[in-house]
């Protein structure tokens, strides 16, 4: 029995294989890497690089290794990107998925455990959103995502399949005792941009709008630590296995913090000021969106260990100061 991880090489795929290869798991990764690196993959994975669209190659993996459940995380992820590109996110993010739930249902694999969005809320009438808010994506992005949940359902109602949708928040910080975080080429999460910045591998950063209807005017955002989002994935796995029916789990805090906030929590833990650029709305972004996160814990029985934002900052920074040492910042 394995588990196969689509996108394993990439920021939150790498902590999920560390998290498995702990557990004590037996991990195939397949990733492309376009955006992910071979060297984030723990060694005791067998990485195979390739599409998750290959359904052939995907069938092999499940024969051979026999994968009884598979995480999903292979997908584009950047809302304004996904304006631009409405065509490229919805053959990435659903066309793809959709060639990979024709490869698990022929294989007979049983567990997926699926990455999807806060963004399939669009912009909530309601603040924590809960599970069974009103949909409505703002950009491709979140739409791609919701109509892949969408195809999970109707596929898992006519197979033999059950799953688990996490719906994430703001995704932040590195693994705690610094063997891997997040190395992405021109990222845009707010707190890897900011630390980013304070470690002087830029020289300034943007706000994305002031004039939000926000105590500051800036967006607030419910940020997740990656080590947390991970455990609620190997959670959900876990569930899966003992039988449990297929759930939809919003997978944040419940608390937000502003951009602003978020900015003076890196200067104040870095000790570093740096530029910060006021410019115009990005397309897509949502004024406000936190979570209620109250289903998670009682279905999952989830236990978050991070939950603070200075601690999610403090790892982030120490996660720049290492690929800094290593001549990578």
């Amino acid at each position: 029995m394995a588990v196969l991880v689509t996108g394993g090489a990439g920021y939150i795929g790498s902590h999920m294989v560390l998290a498995l290869i702990g557990a004590g798991e037996s991990v195939v990764v397949l990733d492309d890497l376009s955006t992910g690196f071979k060297e984030a993959v723990h060694p005791k994975a067998r990485l195979v690089v390739g599409d998750v669209a290959d359904e052939k190659l995907v069938g092999s993996l499940i024969e051979e290794h026999k994968i009884d459940a598979v995480i999903h995380f292979a997908a584009k992820l950047i809302v304004p990107e996904s304006v631009a590109d409405p065509l490229g996110y919805y053959y990435a993010n659903t066309v793809k998925t959709r060639a990979l739930l024709a490869a698990v249902v022929a294989g007979g694999v049983k567990h997926f455990v699926f990455s999807s969005t806060a963004a399939v809320y669009g912009n909530p009438e309601e603040n924590p959103v809960s599970e069974d808010a009103r949909l409505y994506p703002m950009s491709p992005y979140g739409s791609s995502k919701l109509i892949s949940e969408w195809m999970l359902r109707d596929v898992a109602k006519a197979h033999d399949l059950h799953y688990v949708v996490l719906r994430y928040f703001n995704v932040a910080g590195a693994d705690p005792e610094g063997r891997i975080g997040q190395m992405t080429k021109n990222a845009t999460l707010l707190i890897k941009v900011a630390s980013e910045t304070a470690s002087g591998k830029r020289n300034r950063m943007s706000v994305f709008g002031t004039d939000y209807p926000t105590p500051d005017g800036t967006c607030i955002r419910d940020y997740i630590h990656v080590t947390d989002l991970v455990a609620a994935h190997l959670d959900a796995m876990r569930y899966l296995r003992a039988g449990g029916e297929s759930l939809v789990l919003n997978c944040g805090y419940g608390r937000g913090f502003s951009v602003l906030e978020v900015i003076d929590t890196v200067k104040r833990i870095s000790g570093k000021d740096f530029p910060v650029e006021i410019v115009g709305r990005r397309p897509g972004d949502p004024a406000a969106i936190v979570a209620r996160a109250d289903n998670i814990r009682k279905k999952l029985g989830w236990q978050p260990q991070y939950d603070d934002l200075a601690t999610i900052v403090t790892h982030a920074l120490a996660w720049e100061d290492k690929l800094k040492d290593r001549g990578l910042a």
